[in-house]
């Protein structure tokens, strides 16, 4: 789910490894950017893929995708819809391949992702779970490698264009800023994200939105001293430059914000 800065977060990736591919669903729009992007992951010689976020209930999308059956599992990065809501119709259509996600409501089959650090894998893949909540509670990215190249997949944490909204109150800025800070570790692997192009570099993509927020907070810091008490009049003279439209997102940041500077809202 996008934000309000409209250029990458960082290079664009030249080349991906060649064991991923790249299903975009036909689902653009101000908040999903280009379309939901549902990754194919499958190890040169292995029989099985392992996708991640089967994006929404588009038939089509759902057909490309189990077009390149047989799958292992899939996983999910968080719990939006426009990432999860054609996740059961994909799992009939690979006849009842599991899926696995943070939160029991969105994993079917198999056993909820639980354990922060945890690694698995298979298929000729070793996959790292990496906690990073802060978009939602229940947002998580996946470091995945096969010999010595390895990707950070990022669901919504970090975009390929533009910067996240911090979805308040199931989001959390505290949670969030740590997020990008364990992602920040991840120099000069590619990031694979949930919306956009893929960014040739996780850990600079991270300090560059760590660097936004900050200058964000500072920004909401004026704005309070200035006199704004409500999360509209925040977003009034912070996002002034945005797209009235998309207001209503800038909202869910801006009550994040404040939440985490101790401002109290009505």
């Amino acid at each position: 789910m996008g934000g309000h800065v409209t250029g990458a977060a960082g290079a664009l990736a030249d080349e991906l490894p060649g064991w991923v591919t790249l299903l975009r669903a036909p689902n653009p729009g101000p908040m999903t950017l280009d379309g939901t992007n549902t990754w194919v992951l499958r190890a040169p010689g292995a029989e099985h893929a392992i996708v991640v976020d089967p994006g929404p209930a588009d038939e089509a999308h759902l057909t490309a995708i189990a077009a390149h059956a047989p799958v292992g599992f899939v996983l999910i990065t968080h719990g939006h819809p426009d990432h999860t809501e054609g996740a059961a119709r994909l799992s009939e259509l690979l006849g009842g391949t599991h899926v696995l996600a943070v939160d029991p409501a969105h994993t079917i089959g198999g056993e909820p992702l639980t354990e922060p650090g945890e690694s698995f894998g298979g298929f000729g893949l070793a996959i790292d779970l990496l906690n990073t909540p802060g978009h939602t509670a229940d947002s998580v990215c996946f470091l995945v490698a096969h010999g010595d190249e390895r990707v950070v997949l990022t669901g919504d944490t970090i975009l390929g264009r533009g910067t996240t909204v911090v979805a308040h109150p199931d989001g959390h800025l505290g949670d969030y800023l740590s997020s990008l800070e364990l992602l920040s570790t991840y120099r000069g692997v590619p990031a694979l994200p949930g919306h956009g192009p893929a960014l040739a570099d996780c850990g600079a993509a991270a300090e560059f939105y760590l660097a936004h927020r900050r200058a964000r907070l500072d920004q909401v810091r004026a704005a309070v001293a200035e006199g704004a008490t409500t999360a509209p009049e925040v977003v009034a003279k912070v996002y002034a430059d945005v797209d009235r439209s998309l207001w209503w997102a800038a909202e869910w940041s801006v009550r994040a914000q404040l939440e985490y500077l101790g401002v109290e809202q009505p």
